[in-house]
């Protein structure tokens, strides 16, 4: 049983060594209302990245996007996991179903140009909220 962890953990860590990631690791109820999101970012492709911008689409309880909610991430250092906090006002932590990666409206490595990281980019969630592209 161990073994097997062990061996998940592995797989894990392997994914995230060669890729970038994105996980909601948690959420909490702001006082007054809102909720506030802990994003763990993990860059595993041997590239710092200056600029990392997300639009994402928060769907409420019932699936119905509630709002677009752009994220500045950046910036995201080479081989290591990165804790960013944002807020998302007048909602609660409780009504929120799903968090859609609607677009990445900037993925700039270090000294480079702009690159399409769709494809480098997985999503997790910790949470009750889901993750997807």
């Amino acid at each position: 049983m161990v073994a097997g962890t062990a061996c998940a953990a592995t797989a894990q860590q392997s994914a995230d060594s060669t890729g970038l990631s994105v996980e909601l690791n948690k959420v909490e109820d702001i006082d007054g209302g809102g909720c506030r999101a802990y994003f763990l970012f993990r860059n595993g492709t041997g590239t710092s990245y200056e600029g990392f911008e997300m639009s994402l689409a928060i769907l409420d309880g019932q699936g119905v996007i509630d709002r677009l909610l752009s994220i500045d991430a950046a910036p995201l250092p080479v081989a290591r996991t990165t804790l960013k906090l944002f807020e998302i006002p007048e909602l609660a932590c409780t009504d929120i179903s799903e968090i859609l990666l609607h677009d990445l409206t900037s993925c700039k490595p270090q000294n480079a140009g702009e690159q399409d990281c769709f494809p480098i980019l997985t999503l997790g969630s910790k949470t009750s909220a889901r993750m997807v592209k």
